[in-house]
């Protein structure tokens, strides 16, 4: 089937950057100063108070647009089904952060109701996060070991072992809360763009291991001390190794059997999603079944089984952080503030492209900073969101946060009135719903596969993120995927894949010579492109690459041809002769078809290097910056082939970087504005004007007009 292509024809004069200049006239503004931003940023008016208030109170905005008949019947449920949810995470990842179960009901209420005031995702489910708890629990176990001493800390005299410990991980979740309230307020929201989807991944996958490692004594219904630190995770294991005959079987079968169960009604949800109007609550209906037959059995003194015991009933009074915490703990505290924001936004930013709705970075961090912040206040710690937990508030018909509130509610019914019911509950059972939960972290491991086939680099940053993670802690781990993924970002930058482009036939169109077989390269031209920018760290392969393209050293040149001048002139003068420096010179240059002077004129005790080019043409196209070195750098390899004879051409340069070559005084008496070219074919066109005494290069590009 033959496809007709539209054609165009442009007819315009062939432009340097110095002739464009001439025929079209510039606007050129004014930058602000930095003072003049200030101003700006100060500047305050009736229209920019109002859009203040209401990007700091986003309710205002989605409450003034809620649809009562509509909404409010779907918030309900879908706050109901969320609710169920947050309160059995809430107890189960409470264990990951090494705290009792009731205060991870504190975290499914206090920062929700922050939240439901200051975020701007109206369908993420604000409460514990499994990564979260696990690294605010390798703080607290590292400050309040299961054997041994607490850390030397003045407000932990006078409290037992667990008010220590919630002590500890409300003041890592205080600061955590600072951090993200101070990068909110000073408009850092850009930092996630450096977690990388695959960094997150790999991440996250290494967390589900340390989580499934963690819950295994629970499973198993083993004592093993909680461990902190780089190796924890081999440790871990070993401990568990060594007790693994003292397994309680009574905890085992009933871990077992849950998680099957529950990943069989999970799968049958994912199923039959359409059809259900909310998924079946199965983490719900086992842990009632489970409290029932534990209390009724008498699980605990029969068999041995430990349960959650005394639940905390009502709240608290608020309580003052630890500064002696903060000092210990401000390392960790970073790194969990980052996780929480980057895992909310990239969960929030989902669902408000599905639903046609805008979130801003910025207001989320100082939401979760404030939530965060509020809710260690009254000992809660560390909130984000759960990916499966926002899904069910969602897919159940959630349309805003009044579902979240609905939630929060569910869980303070919970602590305040229904607690004592959990008390008969095995831990094993909580820990047997935080591993069936880890399925889609789990499943990350077939990304390797994926990314090693498509982009090996993005394949390394995976690898090593997680085996970081996973070995050193997922503090340190985070930090090795950052410093892995940053140099994969210098090594693409600073390696870039140079190349010789070549002109399509009857075309204005220039492509890598080695993709395509009707091609033409015209004699004694070369184009050489870099698809990077060029600074300090990349300059000398620019160069390397420049030279290798081209096929000789123009320095080289220059200095031999320097000492065949002087040769040449010994022998004059020997013979009686004279000469000047401008006769030696064009002795060796370039006659009008490009030849040189043959070989056998010169005496036989002088070599001259041949150089097949007249014309280099440099594609800045790709380029978006230029430095202080590299534009020192790039001037002197200009020079070396301008002296050699050599035309250099350099097209498609950003303005901004011309802009800053004329400032920098990058111009002199060798280099020249009219090196410059708008486009390659422009370059081409001018070279082949100049250089028209060759007949092939004549006919060549006759078929396209500018």
């Amino acid at each position: 089937m033959v496809i007709l292509r539209k054609k165009y024809v442009v007819d315009r004069p062939v432009y340097s950057e110095d002739s464009f200049a001439e025929d079209h006239e510039k606007i050129y503004r004014l930058h602000k100063t930095t003072l003049d931003h200030v101003k700006q940023y100060l500047t305050c008016d009736s229209k920019r108070a109002k859009n203040a208030v209401l990007s700091f109170l986003p309710i205002i905005g989605w409450m003034r647009i809620y649809r009562v008949k509509e909404w409010l019947l779907g918030d309900v449920v879908s706050g109901v089904s969320t609710g169920l949810v947050a309160i059995m995470q809430g107890l189960a990842f409470s264990l990951l952060a090494s705290l009792p179960p009731s205060y991870g009901l504190y975290t499914a209420f206090f920062p929700m109701l922050t939240y439901f005031f200051l975020g701007t995702s109206r369908h993420i489910s604000v409460g514990s996060f499994p990564v979260l708890s696990l690294m605010v629990g390798a703080v607290v176990t590292r400050l309040v070991p299961d054997e041994g001493p607490p850390a030397n800390i003045t407000e932990f005299e006078g409290l037992t072992h667990d008010q220590q410990r919630v002590l500890v991980a409300s003041s890592v979740t205080f600061l955590m809360g600072i951090f993200q309230l101070a990068m909110g307020v000073l408009q850092v929201g850009f930092i996630v763009v450096y977690l990388s989807d695959t960094l997150v991944s790999g991440f996250t996958t290494a967390a589900a291991i340390h989580i499934l490692v963690s819950q295994l004594k629970f499973v198993l219904g083993l004592t093993v001390p909680g461990i902190s630190g780089p190796l924890s995770i081999i440790y871990t294991l070993e401990k568990i190794f060594v007790q693994i005959t003292s397994t309680n079987v009574c905890d085992l079968v009933m871990s077992v059997v849950i998680m099957l169960v529950v990943f069989i009604v999970k799968e049958l949800n994912d199923k039959y999603k359409a059809k259900l109007p909310v998924p079946i609550p199965i983490e719900v209906i086992v842990t009632i079944i489970a409290c029932g037959v534990s209390y009724g059995f008498n699980f605990e003194k029969i068999y041995d089984v430990e349960v959650i015991g005394k639940m905390v009933s009502g709240y608290e009074t608020p309580v003052a952080p630890s500064v002696e915490v903060f000092q210990e703990s401000a390392v960790e505290a970073f790194p969990v503030a980052i996780v929480g924001f980057a895992v909310a936004y990239s969960v929030a930013k989902v669902y408000s492209i599905k639903h046609d709705y805008t979130i801003d970075g910025n207001q989320e961090l100082i939401a979760f900073g404030v939530s965060n912040i509020f809710g260690a206040s009254f000992k809660s710690f560390a909130a984000s969101t759960a990916l499966s937990r926002t899904a069910v508030q969602e897919s159940s018909g959630g349309k805003t946060q009044i579902a979240g509130l609905i939630s929060a509610m569910m869980a303070m019914i919970v602590t305040v009135a229904l607690g004592f019911l959990l008390e008969p509950l095995p831990r094993s059972v909580l820990g047997a719903l935080v591993i069936v939960n880890l399925k889609g972290m789990l499943m990350q491991f077939r990304e390797i596969l994926y990314l090693w086939r498509r982009d090996k680099t993005e394949c390394v940053v995976w690898v090593g993120t997680c085996l970081g993670s996973i070995l050193l802690g997922l503090d340190l781990g985070l930090a090795v995927g950052l410093g892995v993924e940053l140099l994969t970002v210098v090594f693409r930058t600073q390696f870039p894949r140079c190349s010789i482009l070549a002109n399509i036939q009857g075309t204005d169109l220039y492509k890598d010579c080695k993709d395509y077989l009707n091609i033409f390269e015209p004699k004694g031209v070369k184009i050489f492109r870099i698809p990077s920018p060029i600074f300090f760290a990349n300059i000398e392969f620019f160069r390397d690459k420049l030279i290798e393209a081209v096929g000789f050293n123009p320095l080289r040149v220059l200095r031999k041809r320097n000492k065949a001048i002087r040769k040449i002139k010994k022998l004059l003068k020997e013979q009686g002769g004279d000469t000047t420096e401008k006769g030696m010179m064009d002795f060796f240059s370039q006659t009008t078809d490009g030849s040189y002077m043959n070989k056998e004129e010169l005496p036989d005790n002088v070599s001259v290097p041949r150089v097949d080019l007249h014309s280099l043409i440099l594609d800045f196209s790709a380029v978006s910056f230029l430095d202080i070195s590299a534009m020192k750098g790039l001037k002197m390899t200009l020079k070396e082939f301008v002296r050699i004879d050599v035309d250099v051409y350099i097209v498609s340069c950003d303005a901004y970087i011309l802009e800053k070559l004329h400032s920098c005084m990058f111009f002199d008496d060798e280099i020249l504005t009219s090196m410059f070219f708008p486009t390659l074919h422009d370059a081409m066109l001018h070279v082949l004007e100049k250089h028209k005494g060759d007949k092939s290069e004549d006919c060549a590009l006759e078929n396209t007009k500018m």
